[in-house]
């Protein structure tokens, strides 16, 4: 019965991920840092974004299937795993046959490369000579330029046949790169791999091609090796391991259940390995163009999957640590104790943010990081392993006060040390994403409303660190200063004609008065006045603000609204969800589960995967939300959403070190909840809840389950 229904489960998986695929114009599928993306034929097609890439560069820019000479006509493409899938397709008919006989099967596995067993079946009364073949081409272009369409620095690409391998490298570069694409029985030419074929009657022919790429000279291990089953690769032991250890989650919400079935497969694969440290989990941000490291994507989403995953909060938090600034560097805008923006690995560096691999120009990360690991405190993560992160606590916190805070006034400010960096540097970092109510752009230095309260956060998290140590004074410090913050932050930021709080201070310590969703924040982390507090709800959920599937970037009323920008006017479901967490930890949960319910619907739409963000247009004149056309997807912070949703639904909250675990009867829109192995100090607990009742069960000793007060 068990094997029964977890075939039933993966086929509803299946099927859903068949939803999302009819939904998207490309076929993408990631494997940690690696992608492909392509056709719903499996075609890479030449001169546009398509390709297979492999540490931002990318090793495949062409890749069509002929038969005969002819291409593939699609059929359908079955997904099985995020990094793999069939594209099924048909030849055309054999001489005097109307309907096609010859169907082409392609079964596409990315890891570090990529692994093609190519199936054609013959459904005919005869044999069927034929001649199969695939154009390949490799440009190694990086990321970049290939995200933003850009003219390409001319290379010159090296090619030979050696055997049955094809070779494309990278020539007169310092960072070596290449790919070997291996084909056995195949003749090999310059314009790719050709197989001359019979397929008996009723019958099939099959043969395997490898796509291994090589960084410095080094050629990357096979992910999916030919001499062994799929299923025994690293990737599928991997995704195994990561379902093995999720809690079991039964809603009453049928679109939350298909999400969070979605969100797991995603975030699954998402995930980086470092080779050096393989047991700590990170998040690359999100497919195809950000499948990377970026640290504020994923410290949220390390925050979103505490309590159901928290090795990954705790892997993201010594992965940072490893690479936390040391010394002062303008370029890439290091500073002792900063936690980084962003990796990259592409092979022409000179196109990343800083001119380097690693750059450090976010001014929310380093206190992300400090909040991230004062949540995991309180989840119980092993103490010891806290205690390593203390140090880097603490450079943090430092960085803050001596780097963060330029000007000694208490807030935490960005401006770029060169034209390399990014203008702004808060989660909305486009070039005109922080303005004034008449559409004026702020000028830097800037203190953002949401970077006080996460700083806020961050104070009250060594606080906790302190106490939990048994470090009276020094808690007492971070309290005290915590506070200073937030009568600090009313004072300066709260606009009482307007009735709501500035998204930031300028260089001028001007407020910059236009409304939008990043005082959401502020309710999440709590700096908020517990007097403004109904204000600030009221003006989020407000027609100008809530466009009935999400909490829009920017309000309709601000002079550079539109509801189809990057981040003045569009929602960002991570966006959405955060503001509606804030709204409930306020007491307000109503009005959060008015939002998050508005968000469930546009997730159905979706077909429940929640894209990087969709456009702002308001329900009442568009009924359904409208996608944004770059939008990533998968996208680690969307993809934690419905855990976060979960979360705030069910008032989920833990204090490990007080004795204490609070969940309530689910909102209503969800329906009733049960789950099983949420993760709580080493202890597996099941909690089941409806309308009326909430009950946990296998609490560790001494704590008690109670619900959070309505702080109305």
């Amino acid at each position: 019965m068990a094997d029964e229904l977890a075939a039933l489960q993966v086929a509803d998986e299946v099927a859903a991920s068949s939803g999302v695929l009819a939904r998207d114009p490309h076929v993408t599928l990631v494997e940690g840092s690696s992608f492909c993306v392509s056709t719903h034929g499996g075609a890479i097609e030449a001169g546009g974004t398509h390709g297979l890439f492999v540490r931002d560069t990318r090793v495949l820019s062409r890749w069509e299937l002929f038969v005969d000479g002819r291409p593939v006509e699609p059929l359908t493409v079955v997904p099985a795993e995020p990094f793999s899938c069939r594209f099924f397709g048909r030849c055309t008919p054999r001489p005097g046959h109307v309907d096609a006989t010859l169907i082409a099967e392609q079964r596409r596995y990315v890891g570090q490369g990529m692994r093609e067993d190519l199936v054609l079946h013959n459904y005919g009364s005869e044999a069927a000579g034929v001649e199969v073949h695939l154009a390949v081409e490799a440009d190694f272009a990086d990321l970049f330029e290939v995200k933003d369409h850009r003219r390409g620095t001319r290379r010159t690409v090296g090619r030979r046949v050696v055997g049955s391998d094809l070779l494309f490298w990278l020539e007169h570069t310092p960072d070596q790169r290449g790919v070997r694409i291996t084909a056995p029985g195949a003749q090999l030419g310059s314009d790719g791999i050709t197989f001359r074929v019979v397929v008996p009657a009723h019958g099939e022919w099959s043969v395997t091609v490898e796509v291994l790429p090589s960084v410095s000279g080094h050629e990357l291990a096979a992910a999916f090796p030919i001499d062994r089953p799929v299923d025994s690769a690293v990737p599928s032991r991997r995704m195994r391991g990561w379902n093995a250890v999720a809690p079991t989650i039964e809603v009453g919400h049928p679109a939350l259940a298909d999400a969070l079935a979605m969100s797991r497969r995603d975030l699954g694969a998402l995930r980086i390995v470092d080779a050096d440290h393989p047991d700590d989990d990170v998040v690359a941000a999100g497919a195809p163009w950000f499948m990377a490291l970026f640290a504020r994507d994923s410290l949220l989403t390390s925050t979103m999957m505490l309590p159901y995953f928290p090795e990954l909060a705790l892997g993201t938090l010594r992965t940072l640590a490893r690479l936390q600034g040391s010394k002062v560097d303008p370029m890439t805008e290091e500073e002792p104790g900063r936690i980084l923006h962003e990796v990259r690995l592409g092979a022409d560096l000179s196109l990343a943010l800083g001119g380097e691999s690693v750059y450090y120009g976010s001014i929310d990360s380093t206190p992300l990081f400090v909040m991230l690991v004062g949540e995991a405190l309180r989840w119980g993560a092993p103490a010891e392993e806290l205690r390593e992160l203390l140090p880097s606590v603490d450079r943090a916190l430092r960085w803050i006060e001596e780097y963060g805070d330029r000007d000694g006034d208490g807030f935490v400010e960005y401006q770029r040390s060169t034209d390399r960096g990014l203008l702004h540097q808060g989660w909305k970092d486009s070039f005109d994403a922080i303005s004034f109510s008449d559409g004026r752009e702020a000028r830097p230095p800037i203190a953002l409303a949401e970077v006080q309260g996460y700083c806020y956060a961050a104070f009250r998290a060594r606080a906790d660190l302190a106490e939990a140590a048994g470090e009276t004074e020094l808690a007492e410090h971070w309290r005290e200063r915590a506070e200073r913050l937030k009568r600090r932050f009313h004072e300066a930021f709260w606009l009482p004609e307007a009735g709501r709080y500035a998204m930031a201070l300028d260089a001028d310590k001007q407020p910059v008065d236009a409304g939008g969703s990043n005082v959401g924040h502020c309710l999440w982390t709590g700096i908020v006045a517990e007097e403004v507090a109904e204000t600030v709800v009221k003006e989020l959920t407000s027609p100008s603000s809530y466009s009935g599937f999400g909490i829009r970037t920017l309000a309709t009323d601000a002079g550079r609204y539109n509801p189809v920008s990057y981040h003045n006017g569009s929602v960002w479901p991570h966006d959405t969800a955060i503001v509606a967490a804030g709204m409930a930890r306020y007491g307000f949960r109503d009005e959060a589960a008015r939002v998050l319910a508005g968000l469930l619907e546009a997730a159905a739409v979706f077909g429940g995967r929640l894209p990087e963000l969709f456009c702002g247009f308001d329900r009442q004149e568009v009924p359904v939300p409208v996608p944004y056309p770059t939008s990533c997807s998968p996208q680690a912070w969307a993809a934690g959403v419905p855990y976060l949703i979960l979360t705030t639904a069910l008032g989920l909250r833990a204090d490990l070190p007080h004795g204490r675990f609070e969940a309530a009867t689910p909102m209503s829109f969800v329906g009733p909840v049960r789950l099983s192995g949420l993760r709580l100090g080493g202890h597996l607990v099941d909690v089941r809840a409806d309308g009326a009742t909430v009950t946990a069960d296998g609490l560790p000793d001494g704590v008690r389950c109670g619900t959070r007060p309505d702080r109305r």
